[in-house]
């Protein structure tokens, strides 16, 4: 644990110190973000900086050495998605390409190393086998887990903060699961992700640009299909939780553009963070809400997999309620988008009129 904890720090100091020159190399080779009326930077600013969290990961694996039979096809597919990123950053490359990069990654991992969901015990007994499917539903879950981190980032800080609570969640669990390997490759990428933060905190010096964003994205889903594959529902469900900002705000953009006819590839400016400017927050503080929210996520998914499976379903209906009220009251979907208020207000409505 003390040797954990130590490279974690190192993790953190070659982040901290490998970012400031990242920074002058993004400028060199063309890797920046000019400002744009869906960009809420105002000023040309350096979009590399994943480099510095990539780099520092693959020293801190060296050093602490986490090893099983899935490792070298975890690390080649992470290589393959911080190419594509370097590349998009530099070039900014097709949507197509780009969507390709990841599932060939996707694919290494989960056709080649065998790393898959194939069942699930249910709730109230028997198991649930995906036979061929778990094939693509683990695939489905990489490449969509890896852009829903990359949607999410849009403020300073935002992306790497929400990704470095959903590693504290995901090691922790692993941790007291006794997975050495999940919880050890966890908190290297944490200590990475920390160390860049310091920079890419609002006032932002660098963004972490697709190459951070993806390796984060891809890391994330791999280590919570390591961690929680072939067990019970509810167990199925605590990564979803873990994850429960970006892939909400993933889910409410996909209803969104479905609502307005739009293709599911276009950028808009109604993501959650959007949101929550146009209500008057700040940048920093829209950013501190989110973390918040991120925070809680990770804490219900710690209370459901130790609750009792009827204290879970409860929680569960709890959660996915508060999540629609939350994306109806601040227009996540679209302003008109109400049904659930529009209900209570019918309800309050009539019941007025009895009294």
């Amino acid at each position: 644990m003390l040797y954990l904890c130590a490279t974690l720090f190192i993790c953190f100091a070659l982040s901290v110190l490998f970012t400031p020159f990242v920074k002058k190399l993004a400028f060199a080779v063309g890797a920046t973000d000019k400002p744009n009326q869906r960009k809420v930077h105002q000023k040309i600013m350096p979009r590399l900086g994943g480099l510095a969290i990539y780099a520092s990961f693959i020293i801190g694996y060296l050093i602490l050495r986490p090893w099983n039979e899935d490792s070298l096809y975890i690390l080649l597919g992470s290589a393959i998605i911080v190419v594509v990123g370097i590349l998009d950053d530099i070039y900014e490359l097709p949507a197509k390409i780009k969507f390709l990069g990841q599932l060939i990654a996707a694919f290494i991992v989960v056709v080649i190393a065998g790393v898959q969901v194939t069942f699930i015990n249910l709730p109230f007994g028997g198991q649930l086998h995906f036979g061929i499917l778990s094939i693509p539903i683990s695939i489905i879950w990489i490449v969509g887990i890896t852009n829903a981190i990359n949607l999410i980032d849009g403020l300073d800080g935002l992306a790497a903060g929400v990704s470095a609570i959903a590693l504290i969640t995901i090691s922790g669990m692993a941790l007291i699961m006794g997975d050495w390997f999940v919880s050890s490759m966890g908190f290297i990428i944490l200590g990475s992700t920390l160390g860049f933060l310091l920079y890419n905190f609002h006032p932002a010096k660098i963004f972490m640009g697709d190459t951070g964003a993806l390796f984060l994205g891809y890391m994330i889903s791999v280590l919570a299909l390591l961690g929680f594959k072939n067990v019970t529902f509810i167990s199925f469900v605590v990564p979803v939780l873990i994850l429960g900002v970006p892939i909400s705000d993933t889910f409410f953009a996909i209803i969104r553009r479905i609502v307005k006819k739009q293709p599911l590839s276009a950028p808009d400016k109604s993501h959650l963070h959007h949101c929550l400017l146009r209500l008057g927050y700040s940048h920093r503080q829209t950013v501190l809400i989110i973390y918040g929210m991120s925070a809680l996520f990770g804490l219900v998914a710690i209370i459901l997999s130790q609750a009792a499976v009827w204290v879970s379903m409860i929680i569960l209906a709890m959660v996915i309620l508060a999540l629609e009220l939350i994306a109806e009251k601040i227009g996540l979907v679209d302003t008109n988008y109400r049904p659930i208020l529009k209900i209570v207000r019918v309800i309050r409505y009539a019941n007025g009129k009895q009294n």
